[in-house]
């Protein structure tokens, strides 16, 4: 994959947001078609009216297969026959459907390979669960898709930090009776998992936040602290519960390569506070690589010409990055040589993945 240029599909989003308009001003620079290839998954006439919306010139090939790309264009690739109404800045559920039609194109060609990795132009929940932006989150709909039993695991990623969430996109009380031993194995196996094929982080420590604000409550006792015993058996580096609060007030976080919170704002509240890198939502754990671009305001400034587009050309950057990744561990663990000795257990392995004593002490506080 390293001579071969990557393969890149991206759906165009809810099509009265700024899909098109980030997708236009990304690949107007030549640099990012001769980083990879993209395939648009769209619609041809929404696409032109956007274009002539935004009076900026964006050229771009139709195709019908993905087999027809073409290196060096952009391709747009008719996912939606039928006419659809653009209202610009105004989520519709004719928008919505048109998003997620373009979506579903696109997972069944995944399926067969035809593409190197994904990126999922902005939506809403909504737009996956028939207006109801409660009934899950897009990471459930494509492990769904893609029949993965475990489903997805989103990681936010950013040069400073990766967290994921045991709930996303869940409301607190229902996130609290979540909190199992299965759940939180099955997402710190994801995770770790993760950080190995999709980063190439060869030893990697995952952090466990706390539930409860002592990190000494009754969730931590009976279901974190055994866990992440069992796991370190299992070869699996997760590491806590920690209190949040002591964790990232102490910077406790820089020890680690990724960290699992509890639910969404424990963990992703304190990365926007003391990130100022673009980040990234990682969707893990699927056949294929699928970034988003961490993008907040989908409408308001729609047909304006006012988007950043840094958020998409990122997203872009991530899923080459762990496309190529995962070709290289895939195949590096393919045919593995047998061991021809039985290895002594070395407990020391657990001291070099330890965070330091005072650091943990201080964590575990209070």
């Amino acid at each position: 994959m390293e001579n071969k240029k990557i393969r890149i599909a991206i759906t165009h989003g809810d099509t009265n947001g700024i899909g098109y308009e980030l997708i236009f001003k990304t690949f107007a620079e030549t640099e990012m078609l001769e980083m990879c290839t993209p395939i648009v998954y769209g619609s041809p006439k929404v696409a032109a009216y956007h274009r002539k919306a935004l009076d900026i010139p964006a050229n771009f090939s139709i195709i019908s297969r993905a087999e027809d790309a073409q290196d060096g264009r952009l391709n747009v690739l008719t996912s939606i026959e039928e006419e659809v109404k653009v209202d610009l800045t105004l989520p519709t559920e004719e928008s919505g459907k048109a998003a997620v039609k373009a979506l579903d194109r696109a997972i069944d060609d995944g399926r067969n390979g035809l593409y190197d990795a994904l990126v999922v132009g902005p939506m809403t929940n909504a737009c996956l669960m028939g207006g109801n932006e409660h009934a899950g989150n897009i990471a459930d709909y494509l492990g769904r898709k893609f029949e993965n039993k475990n489903g997805g695991l989103t990681i936010m990623s950013s040069y400073k930090m990766r967290v994921a969430s045991v709930n996303e996109n869940v409301d607190m009380r229902k996130a609290v009776g979540n909190i199992t031993r299965g759940l939180i194995e099955k997402k710190a196996t994801t995770m770790f998992t993760a950080m190995k094929r999709d980063f190439l982080l060869s030893n990697p420590r995952v952090a466990l936040l706390a539930l409860n604000p002592s990190g000494k409550g009754e969730e931590e006792t009976n279901i974190m602290k055994p866990l992440v015993e069992e796991l370190e058996e299992k070869g699996i580096m997760v590491f806590g519960p920690y209190a949040a609060e002591q964790f990232f007030g102490q910077g406790d976080y820089e020890a680690f390569d990724g960290i699992l919170a509890m639910y969404d704002d424990q963990g992703i509240v304190p990365m926007k506070m003391l990130n100022t890198d673009t980040a990234t939502r990682l969707i893990t754990g699927l056949p294929v690589a699928c970034t988003l671009p961490e993008v907040d305001d989908i409408f308001t400034n729609a047909g304006r010409c006012m988007a950043d587009e840094s958020e998409l050309r990122q997203a872009i950057y991530c899923a080459i990055d762990v496309a190529r990744n995962r070709a290289k561990y895939d195949e590096s663990h393919r045919n593995p040589l047998p061991k021809l000795f039985h290895e002594k257990k070395d407990d020391s392995e657990k001291v070099r993945f330890a965070v330091p004593k005072n650091k943990e002490t201080k964590a575990t506080e209070e």
